[in-house]
C-alpha cells in the first residue's frame, strides 16, 4: 500500500540487523496536545479522525490518547496477518479489558487463550447453521409484527423500530422469552453504554475509575441488569435443564447447561449472556436501520429485491434468501457504507511488523472496517451505496456467492471488508445477523416501499456506529 507522508512527519528509519530487518522509528502521525494527546481530535469526530490517518499517513498510522500510544491500521494486508495470519501474537489487550471490563467481563469478547476457547466450544452449538435455521420463523413473525404496527403513509424511526424488533427476536430465539418482561432495564442499561462510550464527550476517553455522573449511572444500571441476568439464571436451574448444551432450546439455555456441566462458570455465564444481549440485538439493530435507510434512496433496488421475495408463496425462509443475491447485496453494502462495529481493537503481545514498521509490544491497535470499507483504493465511489457492486452474471443469471461474508465482486483484498472481524476471533454471531437482516429486509418491503425524510444521515461513533438523530422514514404500502 502507498503511503503519502506530509515532509518532516515520517520519524528516520534504520535497518537493525538484531531484529530480523525491521524498520526502526515509530510510523508517522499528527502532532498531539501536551497530556491530552489526539484526544480532542477523536472527541471531535473519531470516525473523521480516522479517516484522515489513513489518508494522510498511510495504512499504520500514529495516534495518542492521554498518553497512551496507539496505531490505527487500515491496510488490509495488515489487518489480515493481525487477525488471521499471526493471530496468536495479538490479544485483545489492556485497553478494551479497561474500557469494557465491567460491561463484558470475563466472556467470549474479551477473554483469552484457553479460557477463550473453552467458552466458544461451550455456547458454539448455539451457533450451528441448523439452530440458526430454525431461529428463521421467529425472524420473521417478529418482522411481520413490526409491518403490522405500522400504516400507509406513517412516518416511522428506522432506529427505535429496529431495535424493538432486533430485542424481540434476541429474547426468543437466543435468551427466551425469560427476558421479555425486563425491556426497561435492559433499556436503561443500553441508553447509558451509548452514554459512557459516545466518543464526542472527553470524558468517555477517562479511565474507568473516574468517577463522572455518566460513570455512575453507567455502574448502576449495569449493575441492575447483571442482577436481572442472575435472576434468570436461577429460573432456569429450578427448572428442567437439557443434559448437554447441544440440547437447550436458546442461548441462556446452552450457557446454564455448560456451567452445570463446569464448562464455564457462574461469573462466565452472567459475562456472556450480557455479551450476547448487546452484541446480540445492537448490532442487528443497527444493521437494519442502517440497510432501510440505505434502500430508501434506492427505490429501484427496492423493485429488484420486491420482484425477488415477491416470487415467494410466503415470506421467505431462511433456506430459500440464500437465493435472493439482490437482497444480499443490499445487506452487505449497507454493512459496508455503515459498519455497525467502527473499530476493533488488538494489542501484540511481541514486536511484530506491520507496514514496514517495527511495532512494539503492547500498542493498540485500532482496526477500522469505517475507515477501510470508505477507502478509494479498494472501492469505486466508496460514498456511494451500489449494491449492485456485490452482483456479477454467470451463465445469464445475477449471482452474488456463497452464504458467507467477503468482498465484493472485484480485485480488492479480502480484509477490505470486514464488518464481523475475521480470523479465529470472528464474530461468533456473524451467521445470525446476516440471516436475520435479510429476513427482516425481505418480510419489511413484501409489505411496503420506504422513503426518506431523514435526506442526510449523521452517524457518531460510540460503543457502536449510531445515528446522530432519528432516522425518519416513510412507508407506503404495497
Amino acid at each position: 500500500m502507498t503511503e503519502t507522508v506530509p515532509d518532516g512527519e515520517r520519524d528516520r528509519q534504520t535497518e537493525s540487523p538484531d531484529d530480523g530487518g525491521l524498520t526502526t522509528g515509530k510510523p508517522p502521525g499528527p502532532d498531539g496536545l501536551p497530556v491530552l494527546g489526539n484526544v480532542h481530535s477523536l472527541a471531535d469526530d473519531a470516525l473523521a479522525f480516522y479517516e484522515r490517518q489513513s489518508a494522510e499517513y498511510g495504512g499504520v498510522a500514529r495516534y495518542d490518547v492521554f498518553g497512551t500510544e496507539s496505531y490505527v491500521v487500515s491496510d488490509p494486508a495488515a489487518i489480515e496477518r493481525i487477525l488471521v495470519d499471526d493471530h496468536d501474537r495479538y490479544v485483545k489487550g489492556q485497553m478494551p479489558q479497561e474500557q469494557l471490563g465491567r460491561l463484558l467481563g470475563e466472556g467470549l469478547f474479551l477473554s483469552e487463550g484457553e479460557q477463550w476457547r473453552e467458552q466458544r466450544t461451550a455456547v458454539r452449538s448455539a451457533f450451528f447453521r441448523e439452530r440458526i435455521e430454525a431461529y428463521g420463523d421467529s425472524m420473521v413473525e417478529h418482522a411481520r409484527a413490526t409491518a403490522d404496527s405500522w400504516n400507509d403513509g406513517d412516518v416511522v424511526d428506522a432506529h427505535t423500530a429496529a431495535t424493538g424488533y432486533a430485542f424481540s427476536v434476541l429474547a426468543e430465539s437466543l435468551l427466551g422469552d425469560d427476558i421479555d418482561d425486563e425491556r426497561e432495564t435492559v433499556r436503561a442499561a443500553a441508553e447509558s453504554i451509548t452514554e459512557r462510550f459516545d466518543t464526542s464527550r472527553l470524558g468517555s476517553f477517562l479511565p474507568e475509575w473516574v468517577p463522572t455522573p455518566t460513570r455512575r449511572r453507567y455502574h448502576r444500571r449495569l449493575d441492575a441488569l447483571r442482577a436481572t441476568i442472575r435472576d434468570l439464571v436461577a429460573e432456569r436451574r429450578a427448572g428442567d435443564l437439557p443434559s448437554n448444551p447441544g440440547e437447550a432450546d436458546d442461548l441462556l439455555g446452552t450457557l446454564v447447561a455448560a456451567a452445570e456441566m463446569g464448562a464455564i462458570d457462574d461469573e462466565e455465564l452472567v459475562d456472556n449472556a450480557v455479551t450476547f444481549l448487546f452484541a446480540g440485538h445492537e448490532t442487528s439493530a443497527l444493521g437494519l436501520t442502517y440497510t432501510l435507510y440505505c434502500l430508501a434512496g434506492r427505490p429501484e433496488m427496492q423493485e429488484r429485491i420486491y420482484e425477488e421475495v415477491a416470487a415467494f408463496d410466503d415470506d421467505p425462509t431462511a433456506a430459500q434468501i440464500r437465493d435472493c443475491p439482490a437482497l444480499t447485496a443490499a445487506v452487505d453494502e449497507a454493512l459496508r457504507r455503515y459498519p455497525p462495529v467502527h473499530s476493533f481493537f488488538r494489542e501484540p503481545t511481541e514486536p511484530v511488523e506491520l507496514g514496514g514498521y517495527r511495532v512494539p509490544e503492547g500498542v493498540v491497535l485500532t482496526l477500522s472496517p469505517w475507515t477501510v470499507h470508505r477507502d478509494e483504493q479498494w472501492w469505486d465511489e466508496p460514498e456511494s451505496y451500489r449494491p449492485e457492486r456485490w452482483l456479477r452474471e454467470v451463465d445469464g443469471e445475477t449471482v452474488h456467492g456463497d452464504d458467507t461474508a467477503g468482498p465484493a465482486v472485484g480485485e480488492r483484498p479480502e480484509y477490505a471488508y470486514f464488518p464481523f472481524g475475521g480470523g479465529p476471533r470472528h464474530c461468533i454471531g456473524m451467521r445470525f445477523a446476516r440471516q436475520e437482516l435479510r429476513l427482516a429486509t425481505a418480510t419489511l418491503l413484501r409489505r411496503f416501499a420506504f422513503e426518506r425524510e431523514t435526506e442526510s444521515l449523521s452517524v457518531q461513533a460510540s460503543a457502536n456506529t449510531r445515528p446522530a438523530e432519528p432516522v425518519r422514514l416513510r412507508v407506503r404500502a404495497r
